[in-house]
């Protein structure tokens, strides 16, 4: 529906995950009944989550850990991992700065230039423990690594900004990734993003992208709303990219997966995203809440160290368990942020829905008081929802 906001300005109403609750049909089902199981260029895995390839979330580590639990964590080969032989006292340095020497301090550490050996030695260190090797980088990183990311065998390359589009304007001496052509020259599945429209899903999907990230700057540790203005509610744009997924594949017969990526901290959320139509999501804040994470209870965007306009911060969001408490649990917390694969499949029992695709189909209704309805004691206590 049209709104008008001024004289020649229209503009359409969008909705976050806040706004937007499940309801329930005739049907429900055993939680263990609840098939969860999505594919991802070709890899089957049992939990439709995936950690950002943030410095704070995901090293090598973590990522054997969530391949050994039916999930997966793509790597920034942009970051500190590629840029320090030894990166844990670079993370204690960024762990322990105080806010005002933050921004320079990240800036700083950052400079430092980035090893394409690292690149090789990070995958091979990954796949060598029988785990996923699933890289993210820039459209430039791309351009520049994306021959030493092949020859180094990584399984998902994922080309991730904060918009990405196969219509992009460079100034004359800069040639743009040609995105068609690297997901065709590239040996693994790639994956693009980041999009939030129903059009630039439908091109990004004709580019070759073997699944497509949505979100815009709702991430917990991302500001690029507030700096850019840029963004559209992460239910909505989920819905928008999921239909434009539907549409393709009912014309090609190739199904794309939508991930949809920012903003999801509980078990509501990540139910939200697939109703909304997500086959999977990615997620950053909760994961960096493990005790294994390798930021030490902070938490900071890929945008953060820019040089010229951050559009990140670093959140502290403490130490709440171990991975595997937090993605199958079983749960020590009582807010939702623990056991996400047991709040999918509980969710997935409540609802009716046997699958994924199911899932995608469930109603949903406008609630602005979902949160808020009858939680009077929970948030003055601070308890549960109320935290």
């Amino acid at each position: 529906m049209e709104i008008s906001i001024g004289r020649g300005k229209q503009a359409r109403r969008a909705y976050g995950f806040d706004e937007i609750a499940l309801s329930p049909g005739v049907r429900t089902l055993d939680p263990s009944l609840a098939n969860t199981t999505w594919k991802l260029g070709g890899i089957t895995r049992e939990v439709p989550i995936l950690a950002s390839a943030m410095d704070g979330v995901v090293d090598v580590k973590m990522a054997v850990l969530l391949s050994q639990l039916g999930s997966i964590g793509v790597l920034n080969l942009e970051g500190i991992q590629t840029r320090y032989d030894d990166p844990k006292p670079i993370l204690s340095k960024i762990e322990s700065v105080g806010k005002d020497g933050f921004v320079g301090l990240m800036q700083e550490l950052y400079a430092e230039p980035i090893k394409p050996e690292l690149i090789t030695t990070r995958i091979k260190e990954i796949k060598s423990q029988d785990a996923i090797a699933a890289v993210s980088l820039t459209p430039a990183g791309a351009s520049k690594y994306g021959k030493i990311v092949a020859e180094a065998g990584a399984d998902l390359v994922f080309v991730q900004a904060t918009v990405v589009s196969t219509d992009h304007l460079s100034p004359e001496a800069i040639a743009p990734l040609d995105l068609a052509s690297f997901c065709n020259q590239m040996p693994m599945p790639v994956i693009l993003g980041n999009c939030v429209t129903y059009e630039v899903a439908l091109k990004l999907m004709k580019a070759g992208a073997a699944a497509v990230l949505v979100g815009i700057g709702p991430g917990a540790a991302c500001t690029s709303r507030g700096v850019l203005g840029v963004g559209v509610p992460q239910a909505t744009a989920t819905a928008d990219c999921a239909a434009a997924r539907d549409d393709y594949h009912a014309e090609t017969g190739r199904y794309v997966p939508v991930i949809s990526d920012g903003g999801i901290v509980t078990g509501g959320d990540i139910c939200k995203c697939l109703a909304c139509g997500a086959d999977a999501v990615m997620i950053g804040s909760p994961i960096a809440r493990a005790a294994e994470a390798p930021g030490g209870e902070f938490h900071w965007g890929m945008a953060t160290p820019s040089p010229v306009l951050p559009r990140g911060t670093r959140i502290k969001v403490g130490t709440t368990g171990t991975i595997k408490e937090i993605l199958v649990g079983p749960a020590r917390l009582d807010d939702g942020t623990h056991n996400l694969l047991g709040a999918i499949k509980t969710s997935m029992g409540t609802l009716g829905a046997k699958n994924l695709k199911e899932m995608q189909q469930v109603d949903v209704v406008i609630a602005p008081s979902l949160l808020t309805e009858g939680k009077v004691y929970q948030k003055a206590q601070q308890l549960g929802m109320g935290k």
